[in-house]
């Protein structure tokens, strides 16, 4: 059975959005796990208890995930994630966060939230750990105030198998935004929202306790081919949390479209990609630049046109002075 709803679409166009539940998971998790009688299955350190899946429990190096065994072919598609991060750790003392992914490949362990590097396909991330941050540090560096973050951080990232998450660096080479998102040992339900819709990647969270959701990124030009799989998974390190999935529910995205994009959609995409993605880099480095660094920059270079010009002033009144001389 499907269950239907109506909402609005970015453009303020109506669409309806079916539950499809084979491709989501929710209480009472009835066979996940177990062989043949689920559309889920569980890896690593992951355990289904009444109330969640439990990713990561709260304990040093541990690695769990989730997976659905089942394609997905839809063209538009809507996943809203109900997740809890809690556990014993003061901020910054813990790590290190989870991942919901929709990739090619499904059930390979590796250091990124859990999940292989070099993957191919959507990867968002709800980092906990401020690695750069702690790097900096180590070395009597900061951040300067533009670029500094407030962690737990929520990004996205698309691979297409040759692109290495920059765990060091927190992922910001390869991101295509993100929001800070205070997630960990609140009291009230916390939400992620992921939508794909004509080749438009929404991310929003609801974390407030408000049922509002917020925006996070909204990307267009992103292209991710049918027939992937989704999951979540988690990892720990030194520092730990319990990383809990309550509910993964996937909705079908039915919306009107024009000639000119049913004919863009009968184009098979094979390779995920972001359009004017080299841009979007391009502008991350130039955020890089703080407002001091451009202040100082500006001055020097004032002081260097100066002098500049008081050199020319010299040189010119010594050759005037020697012009004169020549007529006496």
């Amino acid at each position: 059975m499907f269950t239907a709803t109506r909402c609005s679409a970015d453009d303020d166009h109506e669409m309806e959005e079916f539950l499809k539940r084979e491709y989501s998971l929710s209480k009472p998790y009835q066979g996940v796990g177990s062989l043949g009688s689920s559309h889920w299955e569980l890896m690593g350190d992951a355990m289904v208890t009444t109330d969640q899946v439990r990713l990561t429990p709260d304990k040093q190096s541990r690695q769990g995930a989730v997976w659905g065994r089942l394609p997905c072919h839809l063209t538009d598609w809507e996943m809203q994630v109900h997740f809890k991060i809690h556990g014993q750790g003061k901020k910054n003392l813990n790590g290190d966060g989870l991942a919901i992914w929709y990739t090619k490949e499904r059930m390979q362990k590796g250091p990124v939230f859990g999940n292989m590097d070099n993957f191919t396909g959507l990867g968002v991330f709800v980092d906990t750990y401020p690695n750069e941050e702690k790097h900096l540090e180590a070395q009597k560096k900061r951040y300067t105030p533009r670029t500094q973050r407030i962690f737990p951080f929520v990004l996205a990232m698309v691979g297409n198998g040759s692109i290495s998450y920059d765990h060091e660096r927190d992922g910001r080479p390869t991101e295509l935004g993100g929001c800070n998102a205070m997630v960990r040992n609140l009291k009230q339900d916390t939400f992620l929202f992921i939508r794909y819709i004509r080749r438009r990647l929404t991310v929003m969270i609801d974390i407030d306790g408000q049922h509002e959701w917020r925006d996070c990124l909204d990307i267009p030009g992103v292209r991710l081919p049918k027939g992937y799989y989704f999951g979540a998974s988690s990892v720990t390190g030194d520092l730990s949390d319990n990383h809990d999935i309550i509910s993964l529910k996937l909705y079908q995205l039915t919306v009107l479209r024009s000639q000119q994009e049913e004919e863009e959609e009968e184009e098979e995409i094979t390779i995920p990609s972001v359009d004017n993605f080299e841009l979007l880099k391009f502008g991350l480095v130039e955020e890089g630049m703080s407002g001091i660094a451009i202040f100082f920059t500006v001055l020097f270079s004032m002081l260097g046109c100066i002098f500049l010009i008081v050199i020319g002033l010299v040189v010119y009144s010594h050759w005037k002075e020697n012009q004169r001389k020549r007529f006496y």
